[in-house]
């Protein structure tokens, strides 16, 4: 508590705020809590805008379009990664015997490959979010099943007990 009385006495604003004094935002700034509106707005928010580019020599847009190349390509490798995960618990055969886990596997290869050639970094950037957005779904739904096959066997066995 000494170091809180001293900071003040100090009158650090930072040091302040550390102590323990929450002071309200200034006007006109958001909160991190207050989320964006709308999908239109967030998108606006997170993706880069096609602004008219400084003249660079080709060395220079080569090293700028392949750091560019570089982010993408670790989201899109980190998204690929994220569903063989998520497909490991998908352990089920379909209709003709083959595991769900396979054919997920499959498609989501052929679409990786489908969108391998795409340069515009909106169209990625898109294609990243919908992916994401997708496997967040599928693992939400595979742990509402799970959740209502555990419920039912506790229910099961409180009635059978």
């Amino acid at each position: 508590m000494a170091v809180a009385a001293r900071a003040r006495a100090r009158g650090s604003p930072l040091l302040r705020a550390l102590a323990g004094g929450r002071q309200p935002p200034p006007p006109g700034v958001r909160s991190i809590h207050e989320g964006p509106d709308t999908i239109d707005e967030l998108l606006d928010r997170h993706l880069t805008k096609k602004s008219p580019s400084p003249i660079l020599d080709d060395d220079a847009a080569e090293a700028l379009a392949r750091r560019r190349l570089t982010s993408s390509r670790r989201e899109a490798l980190g998204l690929y990664r994220d569903i063989l995960r998520a497909t490991r618990l998908f352990e089920w055969p379909d209709e003709r015997g083959v595991p769900w886990r396979d054919t997920l596997r499959a498609n989501a290869r052929r679409e990786f490959e489908e969108a391998r050639g795409e340069r515009d970094p909106e169209v990625v950037a898109r294609l990243l979010i919908g992916g994401r957005d997708a496997v967040d779904q599928a693992l939400e739904r595979v742990a509402d099943a799970s959740r209502r096959m555990v419920q039912a066997e506790e229910a099961k066995r409180r009635g059978g007990s």
